[in-house]
């Protein structure tokens, strides 16, 4: 059911290792996106499947994670996403690379979903230098990264909780259990 792959779909901020993720995976996530609803039904978005260690590896050197957390790095040593997909903007299609924020989110969120259906789990990026991903993944001018989806098998535990009082930051207990507070369906609905 829908609503169990929701609830799934976390921000993961830690991974095994051990488990790669494989480059049919991420075509298989990719064509997920492909069926995605498009502004003008331009369609310009472009993806950089990102599955080689050598690349993992450097794009795990350059992301940032959960600022909001104070005095933790994530993700811990050990626990890092084992594939990337880079979503990017093909400014042939589209001059300003800002204008299809929507069709992003939508093609992330269903990449995602389909990656919480394969036992996966990720978290989307934005905190990263975009002239350093162009420069790791070799993109070509026309192609501008807008957003960094981290994939691996989740070793972590991400429980959402009700937020309280309107607060709505995520924290981490001592046993570094994720929280994440939602607010309630009666606080959403005007």
């Amino acid at each position: 059911m829908l609503i169990e792959l929701v609830k799934k779909n976390r921000s993961y901020r830690g991974f095994d290792e051990s488990v790669s993720v494989s480059k049919e995976t991420l075509r298989e996530l990719t064509e997920l996106a492909r069926f995605t609803a498009s502004g003008a039904n331009l369609q310009p978005l472009k993806y950089r499947l990102v599955f080689e260690k050598n690349e993992v590896d450097a794009l795990n050197g350059m992301t940032r994670w959960a600022k909001m957390l104070k005095n933790i790095t994530l993700p811990h040593e050990g626990m890092y996403p084992t594939a990337y997909i880079a979503v990017c903007v093909d400014t042939t299609l589209c001059a300003n690379p800002d204008a299809p924020a929507t069709d992003i989110g939508i093609a992330a969120q269903t990449i995602l979903l389909g990656a919480v259906e394969k036992g996966l789990g990720g978290c989307m990026l934005g905190n990263y230098e975009k002239s350093e991903v162009v420069n790791i993944l070799g993109l070509k001018e026309q192609y501008v990264p807008k957003l960094l989806i981290a994939l691996g098998k989740p070793r972590e535990n991400v429980m959402i909780v009700d937020a309280k009082d309107g607060k709505t930051a995520y924290y981490r207990d001592e046993n570094d259990t994720h929280f994440v507070p939602k607010r309630t369906l009666e606080d959403l609905i005007i």
